[in-house]
């Protein structure tokens, strides 16, 4: 409860002295643009000296390829593990087995898994009695594996069949490397909101990881696709089994453990997304929860020097949810003054950005689209045609982002810590 306190604490004073210093709602426009522009610089240096350098540009040939596991915790996936199997079967990669954890699935995943070794002789499948949890199929997994290189996708997630190789390469290198992280791609497009996300994850959630690995750490792994050590991850203690967001929580253990997480772009994995609004929204609302959860677990230990590396991981996260906390503010208030007076301090005349920040936030978030999805398309064709969809993710995602920060950091600090992050169903958007 104290760590709570000293979260919410942090946040409350950044808002107060937002709003306080009489710049509250130029910051509200402000902050959006100073963290497009620092996404920009930062995933241009990454592309130009990691991405793009003559040693890139092959794929990887490993002199003694190690054993891999490969984990895939399942939970009422018998429509997509078994083409999950396929993809995972089919690496180029000399030496690997697959291990599938069924945790309790109440449909047929375990029969048909139990099937498939039949077919797949690199395959073994783990059953737990009844549903306990992402983290703790992934716990199961990595103690059942027989390598200490495990890569760990999603029960619905496709391998690129270089997946493996390109993951373990940088664990090689670099035995301080504890993580790797993929670079997920989005299967489901029929809709527009499905179509939006393959824009996001492109020139939002790629961008920002090329940017957090030059300007310090990792905020998170991908859940869909990314590499442990098991060694760090024992080290670390392994997943928690309280977190519902499993891949924020174990990013931000091991990397406090001074493990480091690297970010390979050419790790590609091919996965479902939501593309109803409702299942945009709980899972949104899950990332939003779970990264604060993080947050309050760990707020005590940023005060430590040791931990200095993660002060921008830290930083930009309260910063973002204070963001969340001024906006909604500042929004009560301009509400409150149309209909009492209210004293000059608190009264916000209006919500609408100046024009000429609004039409320098719109050429900054297109020129952040246009970079980031030039980037991408050497690894998917016809990238830049999701361009024209990027004049719609200001709206529904920042305003998304938005409400799901403010109910999900809320739950957050109600939820008990000892309550189990178990699965949900979710929204795998149409095929």
């Amino acid at each position: 409860m104290k760590q709570k306190i000293a979260g919410l604490l942090v946040v409350l004073l950044i808002v107060t002295l937002a709003m306080a210093s009489g710049y509250g709602l130029d910051w509200i426009f402000l902050y959006p643009m100073l963290m497009s522009f620092l996404w920009i610089i930062g995933g241009l240096y990454f592309y130009y000296h990691w991405e793009d350098a003559p040693r890139h540009q092959k794929k990887p040939v490993l002199k003694a390829p190690p054993f891999v596991s490969i984990i895939i915790p399942c939970y009422n996936e018998s429509a997509n593990v078994a083409e999950t199997i396929a993809a995972a079967a089919a690496q180029n990669y000399p030496s690997f087995e697959i291990v599938a954890v069924n945790d309790g699935s109440p449909d047929n995943t375990g029969a048909l898994l139990d099937d498939l070794a039949t077919h797949y002789p690199m395959l073994r499948v783990i059953h737990l009695a009844k549903n306990q949890g992402k983290s703790m199929a992934l716990r199961m997994g990595a103690l059942a594996a027989r390598s200490d290189f495990l890569v760990c996708i999603d029960g619905d997630a496709l391998l690129d069949p270089d997946a493996t190789l390109w993951l373990v390469k940088p664990m090689i290198d670099n035995v301080r490397v504890g993580a790797v992280a993929g670079n997920p791609r989005i299967r489901t497009r029929s809709t527009l909101l499905g179509r939006i996300q393959v824009g996001e994850f492109s020139s939002i959630i790629g961008l920002i990881k090329r940017s957090q690995r030059i300007y310090g750490n990792i905020f998170t792994v991908s859940g869909v696709i990314a590499a442990f050590r098991r060694s760090a991850l024992q080290h670390a203690g392994y997943w928690d089994l309280s977190a519902i967001t499993d891949d924020i929580d174990i990013s931000w253990l091991l990397q406090l453990n001074h493990w480091q997480i690297q970010y390979e772009p050419c790790a590609l994995c091919w996965t479902l997304m939501p593309e109803t609004f409702r299942g945009l929204w709980k899972q949104r609302l899950r990332w939003a929860q779970g990264g604060a959860e993080v947050f309050f677990k760990n707020i005590r230990s940023f005060a430590r020097w040791r931990n200095r590396r993660m002060w921008g991981v830290m930083l930009e996260y309260t910063m973002s949810v204070a963001w969340a906390y001024s906006f909604a503010l500042s929004l009560f208030l301009w509400a409150l003054g149309k209909m009492i007076p209210l004293p000059v301090s608190l009264y916000v005349p209006t919500i609408v950005p100046p024009a000429f920040m609004g039409t320098l936030l719109s050429v900054l978030c297109l020129i952040q689209f246009a970079l980031a999805l030039m980037i991408e398309s050497r690894y998917e064709k016809h990238m830049r045609r999701t361009l024209g969809w990027a004049v719609w993710y200001p709206i529904v995602f920042w305003m998304l982002s938005l409400a799901t920060t403010l109910v999900g950091f809320t739950k957050a600090l109600l939820k008990s810590s000892h309550k189990r992050g178990l699965w949900l169903t979710v929204d795998r958007g149409y095929r």
